[in-house]
């Protein structure tokens, strides 16, 4: 089976609310990934309350970019599924020193990868 990959280093988005987007695409078709994605993006569909529109734009763009590498490789676009999704902790970084000197706030960010396979 063919796959591609596609992901992105140091997102800056939540680990934990990435993650719960990703174990809901995992293993649904490519085009319903995206419509899931984009439902959350315009508020028409929620997940446990909230919308994550900023991680939902950047996974969107994720799998655009995995389903635009599959047509590279050509791969038929219509049979893809998500084979992996996946979020790990990414390098910690510091916002700029608002509240007292010598002290910044540790901002959020999160490596993710999408592998997209061809059924």
């Amino acid at each position: 089976m063919k796959t591609s990959i596609a992901k992105e280093m140091n997102a800056t988005v939540s680990l934990k609310s990435s993650m719960d987007l990703l174990k809901e695409i995992k293993g649904k078709k490519v085009s319903k990934a995206k419509g899931f994605l984009q439902g959350l993006l315009d508020e028409k569909r929620d997940l446990d309350g909230q919308y994550y529109t900023k991680t939902a734009k950047k996974i969107l763009d994720i799998l655009k970019s995995a389903e635009a590498n599959a047509k590279n490789k050509d791969l038929n676009v219509e049979k893809l599924f998500v084979k992996n999704a996946r979020a790990d902790k990414a390098q910690r970084r510091m916002l700029a020193k608002s509240r007292a000197p010598h002290r910044g706030r540790i901002g959020k960010s999160a490596n993710i990868e999408i592998i997209v396979e061809e059924r």
